[in-house]
């Protein structure tokens, strides 16, 4: 789709919980990968037919920090090929694309723990493993300004389209929808400079995820509220988890799933999004193939509707 809206898959690792692929604590989703690929593809295969434009390669996890340095030095790069394949496959046959997921590769939700001196290394192995099978680049769940221009470092002239986006800081999400506290990211700086850093990035959408739908709209609106986002597409794909905290222990344990988050009621948040400029719009953690065929029914038949 070059035009209206583009509809994102739904949470990797929540869904392969579900269907019963393997999966626990550090290796999250990489451990289907590892033990089971054929649920990595049943997985995609399930948001493909629930109508997702977009396919994001089970490579989130295919880091360090989730399956150890050892195994990360000696089967990154073919995991990583491997989680490229895969949604490469389920993507063809469907007649969507395929995005790689570059994630925060020292764990979510802490900028704190972002060390410069290691990032390109680990970044390196996932875009070689990526980079045959990908239309889009998909730099995502990014708490920093930091681990995004380490993403367009590495990434160097690839001329393929980089998708930033960035999780947002919702400890308090009644006081930012409400606007009494402006929308950040994690790490405390702005939405206004990721917007303009997105775009210095020559980043071709900007993205918010990983985060509660209750503080989407509002960053959604102060994105588009800056003039060097004209050019950028703007979308958010929310989580179904309750606030986490900035003390939060990355990888401690599974999060609960809000019960009020059904496809009706995420579709609504969703229409809020698209109203307020959003053309990019999918699902997170906790976030299924039921939501996912939510969104699509009806984002992309108002589309037809209105012309």
């Amino acid at each position: 789709m070059t035009e209206g809206t583009i509809i994102l898959d739904g949470g990797m690792g929540r869904e392969l919980q579900r269907i019963g692929a393997p999966f626990r604590q550090p290796e999250w989703s990489a451990l289907a990968l590892i033990e089971s690929p054929d649920h990595v593809r049943l997985a995609h295969e399930s948001f493909a037919r629930a109508g997702a434009d977009v396919l994001t390669t089970n490579s989130y996890a295919v880091v360090p920090f989730h399956i150890g340095r050892s195994r990360f030095d000696d089967q990154g790069l073919a995991l990583a090929d491997c989680a490229g394949r895969l949604a490469r496959s389920v993507a063809d046959a469907h007649g969507v694309r395929a995005a790689g997921s570059l994630p925060p590769v020292f764990g979510s939700y802490r900028p704190d723990l972002f060390m410069p001196e290691q990032v390109d290394a680990i970044l390196r192995v996932l875009v070689d493993g990526l980079a045959p099978h990908v239309d889009v680049w998909l730099a995502e769940t990014q708490s920093a300004l930091d681990e995004a221009r380490a993403v367009r470092r590495v990434l160097g002239d690839d001329a393929r389209p980089l998708w930033l986006s960035f999780t947002l800081d919702d400890t308090d999400a009644d006081a930012v929808a409400e606007g009494r506290s402006a929308p950040t990211l994690r790490s405390g700086e702005s939405v206004a400079e990721a917007a303009r850093t997105a775009a210095g990035l020559g980043a071709q959408a900007l993205l918010f995820n990983c985060s509660q739908p209750e503080v989407m709209r509002v960053a959604v609106e102060a994105a588009r509220a800056q003039p060097e986002a004209a050019g950028l597409r703007i979308g958010v794909y929310a989580n179904a988890f309750p606030p986490q905290p900035k003390t939060a222990a990355a990888n401690d344990g599974l999060d609960p799933i809000r019960d009020d988050l059904d496809p009706a009621s995420y579709l609504r948040w969703a229409e809020s999004w698209v109203e307020a400029g959003a053309s990019v719009v999918g699902g997170c953690c906790g976030i299924g193939p039921d939501h996912i065929a939510a969104l699509a029914g009806r984002l992309k038949a108002g589309e037809s509707r209105v012309g």
